[in-house]
């Protein structure tokens, strides 16, 4: 079977109609990317992840910025050898731990539910 054969064609979103594979239905992958409970998934996925992402590679940026442009200040000594630059490295380690906690919190009250449905509907083989 080659690649470009519609069991392997793309699954377009929003209203278009699913790829067919040889049987003439929709495999239960299919049937679950193109359903509505997994555009929420995702979307709810999205709302948190690129937040995240923002404030993360905006932290880290600032350090960068701040190293490069003013290594005066990050060579200031705030407890003994222990600098500004050192803070704000290990701040960094803490920054990604707070993020994973956040997610991890969130996506069991948001996205567990409902990719727990979707995976129950793909394993009985239940469609839409």
């Amino acid at each position: 079977m080659s690649i470009n054969s519609p069991a392997h064609a793309a699954v377009p979103e929003r209203g278009m109609p699913v790829a067919q594979s040889g049987q003439g239905t929709a495999s239960g992958y299919e049937a679950v990317h193109v359903s509505r409970e997994f555009r929420t998934l995702r979307r709810r996925y999205i709302s948190f992840a690129k937040p995240a992402i923002v404030l993360f590679l905006g932290w880290y940026f600032l350090y960068v910025i701040v190293a490069a442009f003013a290594p005066g200040f990050m060579r200031i000594r705030v407890l003994g050898e222990v600098n500004v630059g050192l803070c704000f490295g290990a701040l960094q380690f803490a920054v990604v731990f707070a993020i994973t906690m956040a997610y991890r919190r969130w996506a069991r009250k948001s996205l567990d539910p409902l990719s727990e449905r979707l995976r129950h509907r793909l394993e009985t083989g239940r469609r839409q």
